[in-house]
């Protein structure tokens, strides 16, 4: 008996993805509300904009958009260097935090004893105002970007440290038990069990300190600074330049709006949808 040949001229199959009409709805829903957010932003500069010229506000009072982006080509503000001064102290000190605060509370998982000693005393030095301890650690360590970064870093610890405590003991036990039947050490536990389990929280932890980095790291080029965004606002405030110090503003909220989206971004590469914290 032969067997029959494959037709040769048949369609390969299709490798592309089945039309999901839900997922679809859902992307249209996601551009528009960008869509709609992009168009409420611009608006706003719009009606700021006629507003300033109708009523002929002067520009020390408010400038209007188109003033305070005029200031963005005089060389005289030097935006580039501020602007990496003050993106170095943010993300370097944000970075700082992250980093610490999920050792620190990984270590106080892994002891109970240190817990115990430790976590009261970070407690009560988080209750002490970081505006306070600016001049205290300018003495210190003089002013600049590292001081700076230091004191970002003390206003973001804090939240990262207490959503990673949390998220830590929020694992399964049984799954820890499992992992200690199958004789794995505190490292594997940590990497496979607590990590993945602990990441919404220390997510929503990274989103919350997003906006004290940034004030972490103006207060100090207010304090004590020779360059950076904040520095230049106190600059040009003595001579009630209004315009530039709007920018100072712009720039300073960007550098905050991608940080924050950075972190998004991160989660969204890390977790599932349904696994995120709102």
């Amino acid at each position: 008996m032969e067997t029959p040949m494959r037709d040769q001229t048949a369609a390969p199959v299709s490798a592309t993805k089945p039309f999901d009409p839900v997922a679809r709805a859902e992307a249209l829903e996601r551009r528009k509300i960008r869509l709609i957010a992009v168009l409420s932003h611009l608006a706003l500069i719009a009606i700021w904009e006629a507003m300033v010229r109708l009523f002929a506000l002067p520009s020390f009072v408010l400038p209007a958009p188109s003033a305070i982006i005029a200031t963005l080509p005089l060389p005289r503000y030097d935006w580039i260097g501020n602007t990496w001064a003050t993106a170095a102290e943010i993300y370097g000190g944000y970075a700082l935090a992250t980093v610490l605060g999920v050792l620190t509370a990984l270590l106080f998982t892994w002891s109970r004893t240190v817990s115990v000693v430790v976590f009261p005393l970070l407690v009560t030095l988080n209750m002490i105002p970081k505006v306070a301890l600016g001049p205290l650690v300018i003495v210190w360590f003089s002013y600049g970007i590292d001081t700076n970064i230091l004191i970002t870093f003390a206003m973001c610890y804090f939240p990262i440290l207490l959503t990673t405590v949390r998220g830590l003991k929020e694992v399964d036990p049984d799954l820890l038990d499992l992992v200690h039947s199958l004789r794995g050490n505190r490292w594997q536990m940590f990497t496979y069990i607590q990590l993945p389990g602990a990441l919404p929280y220390i997510f929503s932890g990274m989103k919350v300190a997003v906006v004290m980095a940034v004030a972490g790291a103006i207060v100090g080029e207010f304090i004590a600074s020779d360059r950076g965004l904040g520095y230049l606002m106190i600059q040009v405030q003595a001579a009630l330049n209004t315009p530039a110090m709007f920018m100072a503003v712009v720039l300073i909220t960007l550098l905050g709006i991608v940080l924050y989206l950075l972190v998004l971004l991160a989660e969204r590469f890390a977790l599932p949808k349904d696994a995120r914290l709102q």
